[in-house]
């Protein structure tokens, strides 16, 4: 038996122009993550930097969140060659890539997503990537498939973000407000005034060198705000802050004094 190799269709969203919702997953619940999928996100990320998600527990989640119909994406906890050839051979074809503060630190995210001879990623080639060896075109497309977003969310950073977005093989480029806000000054206030200031001019900045640019707001009202500025790719909420959030509002509607 033989199938075809899974095509990107968030990649083509994205360098479409479109704008696209989604959520960020840090439970390491499959179950969690099937019903996330049938939501009707356009996307879903699994987050390994911030959440005890490690790179085992990645594949079963992926495995649950293809019974819907949104886009994959995940993050791996660093900016590493072997952590990230272990996420793209588990099937996941969209990567965050946190932390990334120069250039050359986006080509070596390029470099590791890539099989040469534009990169250095490694070659299995029974891996759920390439159908566990099914796909006889996946080696001819997989680095066409791969979307890149890497993630700038620091003061030196932002400084060196006309670089970082024009490196070839960066799709886009993900804001990290709550860590853009702690390295101005501001931990735990991403609305202050001064890191408002900046979100709006690395935006602007990200579109100027043609990539799409990306954010995760903490709830819909902000989300909206990120997406009427020129935000493309939005996180809405995380799970885990979702489901704190009603469970309190459940709690407190039941347990008020009538």
């Amino acid at each position: 038996m033989t199938v075809s190799a899974p095509r990107n269709a968030f990649k083509r969203r994205l360098l479409a122009g479109e704008t696209v919702y989604g959520l960020w997953l840090m439970s390491t619940s499959p179950v969690m993550a099937e019903a996330a999928s049938l939501v009707g996100f356009d996307w879903l990320l699994f987050d390994t930097e911030h959440s005890p998600i490690d790179i085992g527990g990645v594949q079963p989640l992926l495995q649950a969140a293809a019974a819907g119909a949104s886009a994959i994406l995940a993050r791996p906890a660093w900016n590493d060659r072997v952590l990230i050839k272990r996420m793209l051979d588990i099937g996941a074809q969209t990567l965050v890539v946190p932390f990334v503060e120069t250039a050359d630190e986006a080509r070596q995210a390029v470099i590791s997503t890539r099989y040469p001879p534009l990169g250095r990623r490694g070659v299995s080639g029974g891996t759920r990537a390439s159908r566990y060896g099914f796909a006889p075109d996946y080696f001819t497309t997989a680095n066409d498939e791969i979307c890149l977003l890497v993630q700038v969310e620091t003061r030196e950073a932002v400084a060196e973000l006309d670089a970082i977005a024009a490196v070839d093989g960066v799709d886009g480029v993900f804001i990290g407000p709550a860590d853009l806000a702690a390295s101005l000054g501001h931990l735990g206030n991403p609305g202050h005034p001064d890191v408002v200031a900046v979100l709006k001019d690395a935006l602007a900045r990200i579109l100027a060198v043609g990539k799409a640019p990306g954010i995760l707001a903490m709830n819909a009202e902000t989300a909206r705000t990120y997406a009427e500025w020129g935000y493309r790719f939005v996180g809405v909420g995380t799970d885990m802050g979702l489901f704190a959030a009603n469970a309190k509002a459940a709690l407190a509607a039941v347990a008020s004094p009538s």
